[in-house]
């Protein structure tokens, strides 16, 4: 294959994209908007899924290992420990590592360049980008073009794509509870306040993050002081962001004359909807793009990240319906069995997560359907 390959946007999916398309002796350019590699920092909790997908490279952007759960609702409490820790990461040095491992590789990287527009050109795709201190936008060429710009992809909405709603998330950087160990996350479940969730991720010895995804951010931000002010937490730094929602499948390939355009991560929609999660779906979805391209179009792993993706919709599906009574009774089924059950295979497993739990506790299935109706 001597195609040329253009990605826009230095995201995590978008670099590891161009890593495996660059080890394979592909010319790939990545054109970033910002004048160096330097993401805002967010602090982000991933299973081991994301080891098996970047190998070392994985273990280099890991700052603290997670090894329980300790879950809240109404009084009532319960702990999942798990089998194989989950990894605490730094978002940013993931970003600047998959930079790095991209460029080693042969991939070249384009800073402050800030993606305009395209328009089709005969067996190639011509696209405009502004560059600092250009009067003019410059004109660049290429056969193939990967978007992986972000929930708010210019490339998809120069290419006709839908626009992927969005949530806001928002957390701060707190003094960890003297109760509370360094290698356990706690989550509290306050429909009231929010119909996802609370968490505390510690990333040190000492601090952690706290925090929420809402449906409005000014509003969420309220909701986080007010647990701040319950829990007399000392609180700092806070760190916001707009996650993708993912509603539905959307396909990620389009021509555009006789050229291909993909989306990968934020871009594609790529999250679990279940955590919001979009870490390991991004990257399977970059894994998945380069698979289609090396193989003419045909990609199991996007098929088997689609049929994920719609596990994790219907169970955000059954915890939206979820009363604060509903939250309670659930924990109050989670035995010892079900308990091991959780702890052993992780939540981007859901297929045989959900198989698994069902057939410890039955009851779970009644208590998902009244949520459902």
């Amino acid at each position: 294959m001597t195609k040329d390959i253009s990605v826009i946007g230095g995201s995590a999916a978008g670099f590891f994209a161009a890593y495996l398309l660059a080890k394979q002796g592909l010319d790939v350019r990545v054109f970033e908007a910002t004048e160096r590699i330097d993401p805002s920092p967010r602090t982000l909790i991933v299973t081991r899924y994301m080891q098996g997908l970047l190998g070392p490279l994985g273990e280099s952007a890991v700052i603290n290992e997670i090894r329980h759960f300790e879950l809240f609702t109404d009084g009532r409490a319960a702990t999942i420990s798990l089998q194989r820790p989950d990894m605490v990461i730094e978002r940013s040095n993931l970003i600047r590592k998959l930079a790095e491992k991209a460029e080693a590789s042969g991939a070249k990287i384009l800073t402050g360049r800030r993606f305009l527009s395209l328009k089709p050109n005969g067996k190639s795709l011509k696209f405009a980008v502004s560059c600092k201190g250009d009067r003019e936008p410059a004109e660049e060429s290429t056969e193939i073009l990967v978007g992986a710009d972000g929930g708010f992809s210019k490339v998809a909405r120069s290419t006709g794509w839908p626009e992927t709603p969005t949530l806001p998330l928002i957390q701060a950087v707190v003094d960890l509870p003297e109760d509370l160990s360094p290698d356990t996350t706690r989550i509290w479940f306050i429909p009231e306040e929010t119909p996802y969730f609370f968490w505390l991720i510690p990333h040190s010895p000492t601090q952690g993050v706290l925090g929420l995804i809402g449906a409005d951010p000014e509003e969420s931000r309220r909701s986080l002081e007010r647990l701040i002010e319950e829990k007399s937490l000392a609180a700092s730094n806070f760190q916001s962001a707009r996650i993708p929602l993912y509603t539905r499948w959307i396909d990620n390939h389009r021509k555009i004359g006789k050229s291909d355009v993909y989306l990968v991560g934020d871009a594609a929609g790529h999250v679990k909807v279940s955590t919001v999660g979009g870490v390991v779906t991004g990257l399977r979805g970059a894994l998945g793009v380069v698979e289609a391209i090396l193989n003419g179009g045909s990609s199991r792993q996007l098929q088997a990240l689609r049929r994920e993706l719609d596990r994790h919709r219907l169970i955000r599906r059954v915890l939206h319906g979820f009363t604060q009574a509903d939250y309670s009774g659930l924990l109050d089924m989670l035995t010892a069995s079900t308990k091991r059950c959780l702890g052993l295979f992780p939540r981007d497993e859901a297929g045989k997560l959900l198989f698994h739990l069902l057939l410890k506790q039955p009851r779970l299935l009644l208590l998902g359907l009244r949520a459902l109706l």
